[in-house]
């Protein structure tokens, strides 16, 4: 039985890892089929501070991995298929390993990007096709770009991306939009922002040193037109990787684990989470980070707090 399993090895997961690993708490975590989450499909990262030349994403990754080796943290592979949180040690029955238990949990599981599921799209991440303006919009200055969306999600990115590209053009399969009314306003008084509503993207169409744009279907003739791009950013939505934990865990309506404010713990004590798999918000990697130093720290605080609960094995 472990002190701590953390589940998840995005900059949340690892910078727990890294915590608990210095506390000596000798933490296991499951790094499940994507090691290094998101970030892994990301090409630089200059926004992370401590590098001021950038860094790659998967780099990024290695070394806080490695760092949590260095202090006694282990690693194992596997996808965890349900848990046992219905009384301590908790259990979780991970594939390719079978059922393990802890005193504590942390889930850092993270969110899954929406994606459109169109020929080129895949292939193309992080050479033009991006989620994340935030994380990507600085490389594409003076460039025309797409925003495929139509909520507040969409309309937000699309005014963030107008301060780097010289056009924005948002493509969304309906004719309306779905974002409030105030985010719609504030995107259509930017003149650099264009509209191709009520169009369905078909395929995202490379060059030779980048994208070429947006093959899409025209809803209303059914006629394909074609919309020019260097970049293309799909802003359709997340979803947080909970679908594991059974219900065991309180959710909000799209699935975000719900945490005390001003902490990472569950409804079920001894459980935490951090990182994207309970942040709607930010969903950026430094904020993942900060969230899982205090997932650690509530972890450490409440094993302390509960020395004589369980018996170790």
């Amino acid at each position: 039985m472990y002190k701590t399993i953390i589940i998840g090895t995005g900059p949340a997961g690892l910078t727990a890892a890294i915590y608990l690993a210095r506390a000596n708490m000798e933490p296991l975590v499951i790094e499940g089929w994507q090691p290094g989450g998101q970030l892994t499909t990301t090409t630089e990262i200059e926004n992370f501070p401590g590098f001021p030349e950038g860094i790659l994403g998967s780099e990024l990754m290695s070394n806080m991995r490695k760092q949590a080796q260095r202090f006694g943290a282990s690693f194992r592979n596997g996808s965890v298929k349900s848990v046992d949180f219905s009384k301590r040690p908790y259990t979780l029955d991970v594939e390719g390993i079978g059922e393990i238990q802890a005193e504590t949990v942390i889930i850092s599981t993270g969110a899954s990007a929406k994606y459109l599921g169109i020929p080129g799209e895949q292939e193309n991440i992080g050479r033009g096709v991006s989620t994340c303006a935030t994380c990507d919009g600085f490389f594409f200055r003076n460039k025309k770009l797409i925003i495929v969306g139509g909520g507040d999600s969409a309309m937000e990115e699309a005014v963030f991306l107008t301060r780097f590209a010289s056009e924005v053009t948002v493509v969304n399969r309906r004719d309306e939009l779905r974002a409030s009314k105030i985010m719609q306003d504030r995107a259509r008084a930017n003149e650099k922002i264009s509209w191709n509503l009520n169009k369905t993207p078909l395929e995202v169409v490379p060059g030779e040193m980048g994208l070429k744009g947006l093959k899409v279907r025209n809803n209303a003739t059914g006629e394909e037109e074609f919309v020019e791009a260097d970049g293309v950013f799909i802003t359709i939505g997340h979803t947080p990787n909970t679908k594991f934990l059974g219900g065991q865990i309180t959710t909000d309506e799209q699935g975000y684990i719900i945490v005390k404010p001003g902490t990472s713990e569950t409804n079920i004590p001894g459980v935490f989470a951090c990182g994207d798999v309970q942040d709607r918000n930010y969903r950026q990697a430094i904020t993942a980070a900060g969230s899982g130093c205090m997932a650690a720290l509530d972890a450490e605080r409440f094993i302390e707090a509960h020395a004589h609960d369980v018996a170790h094995v």
